[in-house]
């Protein structure tokens, strides 16, 4: 039986009719079966509605019987509506109860009924609830129905998503509002409640229906060749700045816009009758929803790269509202696919309650200003932009990587009380504040705090730490829209100095390279970026920025002692050349009338396991040593840390990984140089126990981990614990941990961990 006169465009101009009209949201949506009915000449148009404790519930219906409205609920996997909200796939039959799926709702009435189509009722690709159509008679639905049931779910999935059917069902909260918990990776310790800020709004679809086709079909045409334009532009120059993209994403971004059934589904779902912009939002929701049901890593990654193209799309077509200052709400979480480091920046931090990200690991940059800023932060939170809506309640756990969206009262509650156990233990910390650092048995230990920002530094007089134990110069090269100058970063480091008053700074040179790509710089394609031109690879190479840097270093602390540290150093010859470049920098200072430094003394980052081998010479070369435990540990056991699939596959409290540890520690012992572990494990207090053991007397950590790791210092016989790790090391296997045993010992001797 063919589709009523008019089509589709005809149901949604009196559609539009309908949602205008001033009547209860029941009547409305009674009113709309009927019309989506006549037009399919169905004898059952019938709604449900995906509740928040996974139902499916009826909620309209023209053609059964009208009593089992809001009485009617079924599982989320039970009967044809439930296969096809498990699936946001379409499914159109001929004889409904010869599949196996069918289930018979004899409150309904529907044994009469054969044919049968139903489509999922979507929004950014979530499923909100079920559209279906009925007949008595053995028929196959055409094409054209099914584009029009698509096109009309899309209107009744914005009525949802809005709230306006919510007092239908008092009961039970829609499936667009429902409680969510996911669990990501711990960014930034800390607990954050408060409401939803996307950092790229999602750009809102008001106008659905089209009122002049041939006018909508112009505006996809047109935007459709300004992104194509505009993608191709940026592919050629080979020009990523600002925009953080590189070329392979580009390109994959390029091949979709030019893809021929991705345009021709926009294309049809304007003539429709849907508005330009709604044809891009309905064919990426749908897109979402398949992609988003993928196993497949590489399909499920690729959808970022069609969200990317179809919000280009939207802009393109209907504008973009900006961030404008970054002003905040009280209470304010920031949800982004990614972020910057200088975006997180920008924002009213005084406001700023914690970070949600779809993307960025715990060693990421914006990790490592969250917790500078002592933000809570979580990433690898699948979908999270399309989880939420902007004003959504929402809790950030930085401590174990969960969120919870639009969290139930128990919920909050309950981290409510954490919030305030935490803000106790805290209290507690403060107290040990101006305690030194010693440990029963009389060892003092150094715990001095990483750095990378100024307000970084206002944490010293909050911790009672003992200094900088590594100041991180790139971030704020990161952070500049170009290369900072001579005597800008003069400026910066004698703001360092400043701050720190008579406290140790150990500055570490430029790091960049690897993940470390500076915005206004071209990005260099390498096959493994990590083991590639980075850091003093590239001050060696390209010396004239080495020297910049060190003559504003040197400038700057003219008259008081100063520390400088290179990274990623893997030879001792490449330090011999670096200490050259400073002898160099300090005679030209001191040839022009500029006062040195009193003291300056030039460190090296372990961090590269060749060193593991020249640890007698680079120990001797060295004024210090300082352990990068992240890239040392990623490096020797050949683990790429920002790879989930990996990440886990080794123990930092391992044998191996304890032996390079002892290896560094003893040998410079033997050779009078002092070593301090600035990387993330001295910040864990078990680990921290550990490095003791292990003969290091010098961590250093994030502010938050003063406290907790000084806790940890004062209940410890330093003796102890390294009899303990001895004796433990003798006699376990080579690739087994020591982390069952330290805690055994932290919890018969009363050590906090």
């Amino acid at each position: 039986m063919p589709a009523a006169p008019g089509g589709p465009r005809l149901l949604l101009r009196r559609l539009r009719e309908a949602m205008a009209e001033p009547v209860s949201p029941q009547a409305r949506l009674d009113r709309i079966v009927t019309l989506i009915a006549a037009n399919v000449v169905a004898e059952v148009c019938s709604v449900y509605v995906l509740s928040d404790d996974n139902t499916l519930e009826l909620f309209a219906t023209e053609g059964l019987n009208r009593e089992a409205v809001h009485l009617t609920r079924m599982r989320a996997d039970e009967g044809l509506v439930g296969l096809i909200a498990q699936t946001a796939e379409p499914l159109s039959l001929s004889d409904a109860q010869s599949h196996p799926s069918f289930s018979y709702r004899p409150e309904t009435g529907e044994e009469a009924y054969h044919a049968f189509l139903g489509v999922p009722l979507l929004r950014a690709g979530n499923t909100l609830g079920v559209l279906v159509v009925q007949n008595k008679t053995y028929r196959v639905y055409s094409e054209e129905e099914i584009e029009a049931l698509q096109t009309t779910a899309m209107v009744l999935s914005e009525m949802i998503a809005s709230g306006e059917l919510q007092a239908l069902a008092p009961g039970a909260g829609s499936a667009a509002r429902r409680a969510v918990s996911q669990r990501g990776v711990a960014l930034a310790d800390g607990i954050g409640l408060g409401h939803v800020v996307l950092h790229e709004p999602r750009i809102v679809v008001k106008r659905l229906i089209a009122e002049n086709l041939d006018r909508e079909v112009e505006r996809l045409e047109q935007a459709i060749g300004e992104v194509r334009s505009a993608i191709d532009d940026l592919v050629e120059r080979g020009d990523s700045i600002g925009t953080g993209e590189s070329r392979e994403v580009l390109e994959t971004v390029r091949m979709f816009a030019h893809d021929k059934g991705w345009l021709r589904r926009m294309r049809e779902a304007v003539q429709s009758g849907l508005t330009a912009e709604a044809a891009v939002e309905r064919v990426q929701s749908d897109n979402r929803a398949r992609m988003m049901r993928q196993s497949d890593p590489y399909l499920r990654d690729r959808l970022h790269d069609l969200d990317d193209l179809a919000n280009r799309l939207l802009r393109t077509l209907i504008g973009h509202e900006g961030n404008g200052d970054r002003v905040l709400p009280e209470n304010a979480i920031l949800v982004a696919r990614s972020m910057g480091p200088a975006a997180l920046l920008d924002y009213d931090r005084t406001a700023l309650r914690g970070v949600v990200l779809e993307e960025g690991g715990p060693t990421s940059h914006i990790a490592i200003v969250a917790r500078a800023l002592g933000i809570p932060a979580v990433g690898e939170i699948a979908n999270a932009t399309a989880l939420c809506d902007a004003g959504d309640a929402i809790i950030v756990d930085g401590a174990t990587g969960e969120i919870q969206v639009r969290p139930g009262p128990e919920i909050e509650a309950a981290y409510g009380e954490m919030v305030r156990v935490r803000a106790k233990r805290q209290e507690q910390y403060r107290a040990l504040r101006d305690l030194p650092a010693v440990t029963r048995d009389g060892v003092a230990i150094g715990l001095q705090l990483n750095a990378g920002l100024l307000i970084d530094l206002t944490h010293l007089a909050e911790t009672g730490a003992d200094g900088i134990g590594l100041f991180r110069t790139e971030l704020q090269f990161m952070v500049a829209q170009r290369m900072p100058s001579a005597a800008e970063q003069q400026t910066l480091y004698e703001a360092v100095f400043t701050a720190t008053g008579d406290l140790p700074v150990t500055i570490r040179t430029l790091d960049i390279g690897g993940d470390k790509i500076l915005p206004y710089m071209p990005a260099l394609e390498e096959e493994n970026p990590a083991l590639g031109w980075r850091a003093i690879r590239i001050g060696l190479d390209r010396p004239a920025l080495l020297r910049v840097q060190l003559r504003a270093l040197l400038r700057a602390a003219g008259g008081r002692p100063l520390k400088i540290m290179f990274p990623m150093v893997a030879t001792v010859d490449e330090f011999t050349r670096a200490k050259a470049i400073v002898e160099r920098e300090k005679a030209h200072l001191r040839r022009h009338g500029h006062p040195l430094p009193s003291d300056c003394k030039l460190g090296v980052m372990v961090e590269v396991p060749s060193l593991l081998f020249q640890i007698d010479e680079i120990a001797r070369a060295a004024d210090f040593l300082s352990v990068g435990s992240n890239d040392l540990m990623q490096f020797l056991f050949a683990v790429d840390r920002e790879n989930r699939r990996v990440a886990g596959r080794f123990d930092t409290l391992s044998v191996p990984a304890l032996r390079a540890f002892r290896l560094i520690a003893e040998r410079a012992a033997a050779a009078g140089c002092p070593a301090t572990v600035c990387g993330e494990i001295g910040g864990k207090p078990l680990e921290a126990m550990a490095l003791i053991g292990l003969g290091f007397r010098h961590l250093s950590m994030s502010p938050a981990a003063i406290g907790p790791v000084k806790a940890m210092v004062l209940a410890l016989d330093a003796a102890a614990i390294a009899a303990v790790i001895d004796a433990e090391m003798a006699r376990a296997g080579d690739g087994a941990t020591l982390r069952p045993a330290l805690s055994a010992f932290a919890k018969a001797h009363g050590v906090p961990i």
